[in-house]
């Protein structure tokens, strides 16, 4: 009888270790939280209206914000509409446009790589993302205001509450976006976005489809700007806008925020 204890006694010893052993190991497991995920939008024209120049998206205001939410641990896509590599705004690459986001991103093969093979817009999924984000440049203007994947997208991130973020000219992505009641989608919401002022400043005011602070006014935005080229960021609930470049690491370290 003794023995037949003795064993019982050494079973249950074995098995209370071999569970505490297994709970040691899944307990960090448990406090691991799910790596953040942010859809990047990236305009596909390169025609700067009847001009003849090409443009495309600027360097700063994708780099800026890659690097800012990349360096936090976020997981980044790239989509643009036509998929592969969107066209880069030439006069993002001067050396007067240069930061030290840019600077990085020059030396940086594997991002470069990877911009290079951006997803087509129409195959992603918002379920698949926590937030999505538009660098600006003059491109969006063109396309990505009037894309329909591109609008389907927003409404379904902002109606599922997650964050929409956009700087300088991408704002304009939410020319055509409404509320569930129909409304813009901008509508009595605190937005900034690329100036009159500023887009008069580099000689566009004629070229582009639409100014992006007349539009967001149009839609009812509570639309505020700083003077030109100073860094001015605002965020309205899920809705977070930024006036110019100066302003796309601002936008980012908001949606860092809003994200946490």
């Amino acid at each position: 009888m003794k023995y037949i204890m003795t064993v019982l006694a050494i079973i249950v010893l074995i098995t209370a270790c071999t569970m505490n052993t297994t709970n040691e190991k899944q307990e960090p497991q448990k406090s691991q939280k799910r790596m953040k995920k942010v859809l990047f939008v990236l305009t596909s024209h390169d025609e700067l209206g009847n001009t003849g120049e090409k443009t495309g998206f600027w360097i700063e205001e994708f780099a800026a914000p890659f690097y800012t939410l990349k360096d936090k641990g976020i997981a980044i896509t790239l989509a643009s509409p036509k998929g592969g590599q969107p066209p880069i705004d030439p006069k993002s690459e001067g050396e007067d446009a240069q930061t030290p986001a840019t600077k990085r991103f020059n030396d940086d093969k594997e991002t470069q790589k990877l911009l290079a093979n951006t997803l087509k817009l129409a195959t992603v999924n918002e379920a698949d993302y926590d937030a999505i984000f538009y660098p600006g440049g003059h491109g969006p203007l063109w396309d990505l205001s009037e894309d329909p994947n591109s609008i389907k997208l927003i409404e379904a991130f902002y109606n599922n509450n997650k964050p929409v973020a956009s700087v300088c000219h991408a704002p304009a992505v939410l020319k055509n976006t409404k509320n569930l009641d129909g409304t813009p989608l901008v509508k009595g919401k605190n937005v900034t976005g690329f100036s009159n002022s500023e887009e008069e400043a580099v000689g566009l005011t004629a070229i582009v489809p639409f100014l992006v602070e007349d539009m967001l006014k149009k839609n009812q935005g509570i639309y505020s700007k700083v003077d030109d080229w100073n860094s001015h960021a605002v965020k309205d609930g899920l809705l977070i806008t930024g006036q110019n470049p100066a302003s796309s690491e601002k936008v980012a370290e908001l949606l860092l925020e809003e994200l946490q």
